[in-house]
């Protein structure tokens, strides 16, 4: 699969050779889907908490004497029937998260990326960097025509990562953070040749360089 090698000046760097199993395979909806819901139930920070019955203030003390007042039975005024008492199986501190097979979320990433190719929403950059002002910066996406975009290289450049921090919609990550809720989240996905080269080590089974940032990537 032969694309044009663009630069952020809107110039022509020449062109590129992406694999056509990581590039052009057919997207598949129902494994994104699976893919971005265990990426947002990582995300989640699950501590909303109530207090049970055991939890909320209190007087321990029977209210009032078992026969003879005319009132129900009742043992402590923290039962859930009182205002003032605890919540019955309310929600509690826990983690949402869970498992899903690696397979699973190769297949998911490949097929984002494919999707971005057949859309016509992908571009290959020579190289994300060099850029100082966020203004400048901006101009430069306008003039690409650029609305929302996910700019993924193979090292981050910090001065290209500060300048474009501050514009809307735009996010830049690199190769090992590269997920598919921000791929899809983003209208444009612009990959450097060097995030190219990335990418397919990453899918090809080569361990990359910062396992933790790979999956703190995936669980943004």
């Amino acid at each position: 699969m032969q694309v044009e090698i663009t630069t952020l000046d809107k110039g022509s760097a020449g062109s590129a050779e992406l694999p056509d199993d990581i590039f052009a395979t057919k997207p598949r909806a129902d494994i994104m889907a699976r893919v971005v819901h265990w990426q947002l139930s990582r995300r989640r920070s699950g501590n909303h908490k109530v207090k049970g019955m055991s939890e909320v203030s209190g007087t321990t003390k029977k209210p009032y004497k078992q026969k003879g007042t005319g009132n129900a039975r009742q043992g402590s005024l923290r039962s859930p029937q009182f205002r003032t008492g605890g919540v019955v199986h309310g929600p509690v501190v826990r983690s949402h998260e869970y498992s899903l097979n690696k397979k699973v979320r190769r297949l998911g990433l490949i097929s984002a990326l494919s999707q971005k190719a057949a859309e016509g929403k992908l571009v290959v950059l020579d190289a994300a960097a060099g850029a100082t002002k966020t203004a400048d910066l901006a101009k430069k996406f306008k003039a690409l025509g650029w609305k929302s975009a996910l700019i993924v290289d193979g090292v981050v450049d910090q001065a290209f990562l500060l300048a474009s921090r501050n514009i809307y919609g735009f996010d830049v990550l690199p190769t090992v953070g590269a997920n598919v809720y921000d791929i899809l989240n983003h209208d444009v996905l612009a990959i450097t040749t060097a995030g190219v080269e990335g990418l397919k080590a990453r899918l090809n089974g080569v361990a990359p360089a910062n396992t933790e940032a790979a999956a703190a990537g995936e669980a943004a």
